[in-house]
């Protein structure tokens, strides 16, 4: 009987970034959000619910993924996922057609990001257990893919294929879904966890030291319920400045052209709409990278200083750059400030993985990460369609009351950081505790006799 051969990691790490990258096109979505504005008469407001959708059945679906990974299988739940993200693609197109909003939403937002969510949480768990020596350097790249995927939307995939069309939306998402599963299903099939007991380096661990941690897990989790750890005082702040995080941040993503080409607009009115588009299309790009650099980049100065201090830190330095775009009309400034948005939204995203790791443990990885990317769903409510309602009730000053909203958003996330640790969690202690708070609990006990 032959035994399967075990693939290259490597190569299993390349095959999650692909997915990565291409569920990640979904940042691009305000390259396309000034032509349907245009060309089918929506309003911002309505654009803004199609991103929202995305964003919020992203989250629920990747809670419920992280869940179901151990059961189900990472190669099932990625294939599942990029059949939906590229069918996401094909139905949005035919909503085009059809010029129907509800038939877009539930085509392209609501099935898209349950792709989206099944996809994404899929290859950093599984990486993370091809690289147990390169753990956080290795779910750093996957995860940078994701926040890369806009910059090959907006400047290779709809800049080529609107030239096509000569600007005609509907064979654009078509063809973008046959692309996209073309793609996806040969690489999600390679998508799959180790061998048991595999160790790099093909040496195998022995089958005590196998059993001997499986039972150490198992020990864990008859102590301790998975429910318990989802209602402490620390999963419950760990949500919260992620959330505040996202939201500061999505709201400028999902509409971060049409604000650059109203900038520009400001600063020299003799620009032509078409060299607006081009230079809206740019800034995604550029913010793109950035925003895939920050999940490196952060999740690395996480490991030297602490994941608290780090998010202390992009919160922080976000207000004064949420502060400075209240007022900034130079469109290079302002593209530059956008950027460092874009590289500390990225920044949470690639610091939270290590965080839930070192404060959950690895046996609790997948649902306790899917579980916290719940926070991504509510934030993509939130963030774009206060934006969106700024834009279309007051358009003259919406730029100031967006970047007003983010420093408020970003002030409290900043505040709620001193409610969280860099300690292991221990459901069952008193909330006090739980929370790092163990002195303000002993004079409460105190007072009490």
């Amino acid at each position: 009987m032959s035994m399967r051969k075990t693939p290259n990691r490597w190569f299993v790490a390349l095959m999650g970034t692909l997915l990565q990258l291409c569920l990640g096109t979904v940042y691009a979505w305000s390259f396309f959000q000034s032509l349907l504005v245009k060309s089918y008469r929506w309003s911002y407001t309505d654009t803004a619910w199609a991103f929202s959708l995305v964003i919020f059945t992203l989250g629920v679906s990747a809670a419920w993924a992280g869940v179901n990974l151990p059961k189900i299988g990472p190669r099932k739940l990625a294939v599942t996922g990029g059949i939906l993200f590229s069918l996401s693609y094909l139905l949005g197109g035919i909503a085009l057609y059809l010029k129907s909003i509800p038939l877009f939403y539930l085509g392209f937002s609501v099935i898209g990001g349950i792709g989206i969510g099944l996809g994404y949480v899929t290859p950093v768990s599984t990486v993370a257990k091809w690289f147990p020596d390169k753990k956080g350097l290795v779910t750093g790249v996957v995860v940078m893919g994701f926040g890369v995927g806009a910059f090959m939307m907006s400047k290779l995939l709809a800049p080529l294929l609107l030239s096509g069309t000569k600007g005609d939306l509907v064979p654009v998402f078509l063809s973008l879904g046959v692309f996209f599963a073309l793609v996806l299903l040969p690489v999600t099939l390679f998508l799959d966890n180790p061998p048991p007991g595999y160790a790099p380096g093909g040496q195998p661990l022995s089958t005590a030291t196998v059993a001997t941690a499986k039972s150490q897990i198992e020990i864990e989790a008859a102590e301790v319920s998975t429910k318990d750890y989802l209602l402490s005082g620390q999963f419950m702040m760990m949500w919260i400045v992620f959330f505040f995080n996202i939201a500061s941040g999505i709201s400028v993503i999902s509409f971060q052209s049409p604000l650059l080409q109203e900038i520009w607009g400001f600063a020299d009115p003799s620009v032509e709409p078409a060299a607006l588009a081009n230079y809206g299309a740019t800034l995604i790009a550029i913010s793109s990278l950035f925003n895939g650099v920050g999940r490196l980049l952060w999740g690395l100065i996480s490991d030297r200083i602490g994941r608290v201090e780090s998010f202390r830190l992009l919160l922080a330095t976000q207000m004064i750059v949420f502060g400075m775009l209240m007022t900034e009309r130079n469109p290079w400034v302002f593209s530059a400030l956008v950027c460092y948005v874009l590289l500390c939204f990225g920044g949470g995203f690639g610091t939270m993985p290590s965080f839930v790791l070192d404060v959950f443990g690895a046996q609790r990885m997948s649902v306790m990460y899917g579980s916290i990317l719940t926070a991504w769903a509510a934030a993509g409510i939130a963030g774009p369609l206060i934006v969106a309602s700024l834009k279309d009730n007051y358009p003259d000053r919406a730029v100031i009351y967006c970047f007003l909203m983010g420093v408020l958003f970003l002030g409290s996330g900043f505040i709620f950081s001193f409610l969280v640790t860099n300690d292991r969690c221990a459901p069952g202690k008193p909330a006090l505790l739980d929370l790092g708070i163990p002195a303000a609990y002993l004079l409460a006990q105190e007072s009490d006799r």
